[in-house]
C-alpha cells in the first residue's frame, strides 16, 4: 500500500511531519485528521525508540526529524525515560467527529 501522500509533494510532506511531530512531543497530544495521525503514529514511535537508545547518534537523528532542540531534549530526558520498560505502542488515537468545514474525520493522538 505504501505511505499516504496527503495531497502534498515530498518536501511539503516532510515539513508537515516535522511540524506535527514537534508539536506532538511538545504538548503530548494534538488534534489532527485521521490520515495524518496514522502516519504520525509510526514516526513518533520510531523517535521514542531513538530516545530510549539515548546516544549522540540517536540524538542527532532526532534533531534532524524535529524542528526544535528543546523538544528533542524533552523527548530524550522525559518521554523516553517514561517508556523505558515498554516495547512499542507509545501512542493512542481517539476518534472525535467530522471537521465542520470539510467533514474530514478528526482524531486526537496522544502519548499513552
Amino acid at each position: 500500500m505504501g505511505n499516504r501522500k496527503l495531497g502534498r509533494d515530498s518536501s511539503a510532506r516532510k515539513a508537515l511531519f516535522k511540524s506535527i511531530l514537534t508539536s506532538f512531543f511538545k504538548y503530548g497530544r494534538i488534534e489532527t485528521t485521521a490520515a495524518k495521525a496514522k502516519e504520525i503514529r509510526s514516526l513518533a514511535d520510531k523517535l521514542i525508540t531513538l530516545g530510549k537508545r539515548g546516544d549522540l547518534s540517536a540524538r542527532r537523528m532526532a534533531i534532524a526529524r524535529l524542528a526544535d532542540e528543546a523538544v528533542v531534549r524533552k523527548l530524550f530526558d522525559e518521554i523516553a525515560v517514561k517508556y523505558a520498560e515498554r516495547n512499542g505502542g507509545y501512542t493512542r488515537i481517539l476518534k472525535m467527529g467530522p471537521r465542520r468545514g470539510d467533514a474530514a474525520p478528526m482524531v486526537i493522538i496522544e502519548l499513552v
